[in-house]
């Protein structure tokens, strides 16, 4: 057979043609990481050029349970704060005064000479602070952090020559509830007075309570080589008096440990924790804001330590202290779950499954059989005055339900089924039936609820109300869902497919959704609380017709009536966010700014913590979403962020996405499954996108920009577009001149 030169050629590259494409679908290439952590945190710490004299300029360090902030307080005094999550009073069948947070006290560090000025500095990657007191007599220099494992504060100062003689001061506080400060409750029941004593070597206080119960903080100081170091620790029980050996015990625990294994162990989890998932902004400003709040949550909470409530482990003066379920527990707990820090969301999870049986007790009596709920204020433990029925006074009804749609998010970025078996679904169901207990078919053949009060619109209750009808709808559809997945064949299905189908629409009106039926938006409201079926819930969403018509009408209503607060900015940022409006989203975040104090914390007439980790959410609804069962890289990036990178961030249905964008455009998207779910994505890609990883995958178009990926558990795949793949590395991008370290105090 005679081939001619021509034919060899062509048959050649055919060849090679086919080898090359086999080598790209067999040769797996990953996406890099080029991250000094270190170096990046360093550029978003919190640093001082003076004094904080106020809890909101304070550097603030925590474990999720203790905590603490340091700042001047007086001519020769610096005070270090003690707190810790779980101290309060426990009072059954209470509201906020017999089950708020207590007060502990503080450490004083008095001066020999007049304070002049000094520096303060809050190392984010280590989760420590440091600083200079500069008196007319000399310097002091300290440094502190709460053990990440141990229960306990540790701090280390070391005077110059003309202040050797600096001393602390110990300063128990009454156990009262602060808002006794605020407000005059001539009921109040009094926890017995404090003692103080020491239990061998360790000074202690220890605090009764009337209910049974006691706090007890004990502590310690060694000195070495010029230096003194202090170990603060607190322990709290209740019924049992056990606290006093817990403390006590800890304090002699860590007297036998050298500094720097204690800096050592300790940093060790911090520097674990902060890699789970990277986030990288064009707005450096920006950025530092959202390290701060991943650095907050943890110093917050953990798995198994407090629910973060209004005040974490840095209780002060206040009218806020304990946990409001009508809004505030809810946003807190948001940024947990899409960048993957799970361990924090799970303290939420805890707290409820933990506590079912007193959720139950919190409904009247006749409805305990088959329902549960939670009132407006609880305590660590879920503890609340009973919960109100539709059409009595300020009957806040959805309060559970709202709270269980993060559990729900918790389970969708976890995908763990056997957890939704035992703990959610059973929780939900009850939660659910509450409100089956008063719908009602009237005329319309449709099924209503009676008067019901949406948090907190002060104005008037009514029938039909948003915040109830968006939770009942959404908990019916969840409960069917899990059935589903489950294989439940629960009686109440029918009931529930009953209430989707007849379940009365939401009331609209000119300006867009309204409070209820009868009641519209007149006035100025902070909550979204009318909202929820746009955000969070979804239920009303960017794929219905005139959806995202009605849902911009009614945000800008809202925001037009002023009475805003931090939240409502947030709320509007993450609602426009759901319907791709990116610009939007930017403007009301920005708007956020003037809220925020120097050491990002916040306050409505005392510290509450929701309203700056909701900012952490609303950043990462412009960069990700997984609502509905499809996974939106870059649903709504405003222009002036051209440029984006993340890594493993989490979405529904237990995925990993990394994703780079540069000058507005899209780049790649990476994609790990972690429980082999369907995988269905809108990658934000230009053009025919490609397809890598260590197989031949199937991707298919859906329709315009949707398609479904064949990923199997444990693969990753690559999508990309254009003639060649893009630079697979993730690193920080470059910090803006003069906005690394904004906050702190200069």
């Amino acid at each position: 057979m005679h081939i001619t030169l021509k034919t060899l050629v062509i048959c050649t590259l055919i060849l090679l043609s086919t080898s090359a494409g086999r080598s790209q679908e067999i040769k797996m290439q990953h996406v890099k990481t080029s991250i000094d952590w270190e170096q990046f945190l360093g550029r978003h710490d919190l640093k001082w050029s003076k004094m904080a004299t106020q809890w909101d300029q304070a550097p603030f360090l925590g474990n999720g349970m203790m905590g603490t902030m340091v700042r001047q307080t007086g001519k020769q005094t610096v005070r270090w704060d003690v707190g810790r999550g779980d101290v309060q009073n426990h009072r059954r069948g209470s509201d906020i005064w017999g089950i708020s947070r207590l007060p502990i006290g503080h450490f004083e560090l008095h001066t020999v000479g007049e304070i002049k000025g000094g520096d303060m500095h809050l190392d984010l990657w280590n989760a420590e602070a440091s600083g200079t007191i500069r008196t007319e007599k000399g310097t002091i220099k300290w440094r502190s952090f709460v053990h990440a494992d141990l229960m306990v504060i540790v701090t280390e100062i070391e005077p110059s020559e003309g202040e050797r003689e600096c001393r602390w001061q110990w300063n128990p506080e009454k156990a009262i509830c602060p808002r006794l400060r605020h407000k005059k409750f001539p009921n109040y029941r009094h926890n017995p007075p404090f003692t103080q004593g020491k239990d061998g070597e360790v000074q202690i206080t220890v605090q009764p309570l009337a209910e049974g119960g006691e706090t007890v903080t004990a502590w310690q100081t060694m000195e070495a080589d010029g230096k003194t170091r202090l170990m603060v620790s607190v322990a709290h029980s209740h019924p049992e008096k056990t606290a006093q050996k817990e403390a006590v015990d800890v304090i002699k625990r860590v007297h036998g440990i050298s500094l720097d294994a204690l800096t050592k162990s300790h940093r060790e989890w911090w520097h674990a924790y902060y890699p789970i998932s990277f986030v990288s902004l064009p707005d450096t400003w920006w950025e530092s804001f959202y390290w701060i709040q991943m650095y907050k949550l943890a110093s917050g909470t953990r798995a198994d330590r407090m629910l973060l409530d209004l005040q974490g482990p840095w209780p002060q003066p206040t009218p806020w202290p304990a946990c409001w379920w009508n809004l505030n527990i809810q946003l807190t707990y948001w940024p947990s779950y899409d960048s993957g820090r799970l361990d924090i969301g799970d303290s939420l999870c805890r707290t409820l499954y933990d506590n079912v049986d007193n959720l139950i007790e919190n409904v009247p009596e006749k409805y305990r059989g088959d329902a549960a709920g939670v009132g407006r204020v609880t305590g660590q433990h879920c503890v609340s005055s009973t919960v109100r029925v539709p059409g009595s006074e300020t009957a806040e009804f959805g309060n559970l339900v709202w709270a269980c749609h993060n559990c729900w998010l918790h389970y969708r970025h976890t995908m763990d089924d056997e957890r939704l078996r035992k703990h959610l679904f059973p929780l939900l169901k009850r939660s659910v039936n509450f409100y089956l207990h008063f719908l009602k078919e009237e005329e319309d053949g449709k099924l209503h609820l009676p008067k019901t009060y949406s948090p907190e619109y002060n104005f008037a209750q009514g029938p039909d109300c948003n915040y109830d009808l968006a939770l009942l709808r959404w908990g019916c559809a969840a409960l069917i869902q899990a059935c589903e997945r489950l294989k439940i064949d629960d009686s109440l299905l029918p009931k529930w497919k009953e209430v989707l189908e007849k379940l009365t629409d939401y009331p609209k009106d000119k300006n867009g959704y309204m409070i209820a039926r009868g009641v519209p938006f007149a006035k100025g409201h902070r909550h979204f609380s009318h909202l929820l079926m746009n955000y969070p819930l979804y239920q009303v969403n960017v794929d219905q017709p005139g959806a995202k018509a009605l849902a911009v009408k009614s945000v800008r209503h809202w925001q037009s009536r002023g009475a805003r607060q931090g939240y409502s900015l947030t709320g509007a940022s993450s609602v426009s966010s759901a319907y791709g409006l990116g610009n939007d989203a930017l403007r009301y975040l920005n708007g956020l700014k003037r809220y925020l104090r120097p050491n990002t914390m916040y306050k409505e007439s005392g510290p509450v913590i929701e309203t700056p980790l909701s900012g952490a959410q609303s950043i990462h609804d412009m960069l990700l979403q997984s609502w509905g069962g499809t996974i939106r890289a870059f649903p709504a990036v405003a222009d002036a962020w051209s440029d984006l990178a993340f890594h493993d961030l989490r979405t529904e249905g237990a995925f990993l996405v990394s994703a780079k964008r540069k000058d507005g455009k899209t780049l790649f998207v990476r994609i790990k499954s972690l429980k082999g779910e369907p995988c269905i994505i809108m990658p934000a890609l230009d053009g025919k996108i490609q397809v890598s990883g260590n197989r031949k995958f199937e991707l298919k178009e859906i329709k315009q920009g949707r398609y479904s990926l064949d990923l199997k558990q444990g693969e990753e795949a690559i999508l990309w577009s254009g003639d060649q793949m893009p630079d697979l590395t993730i690193s920080p991008l470059p910090a803006e001149p003069g906005k690394s370290n904004s906050f702190g105090l200069r």
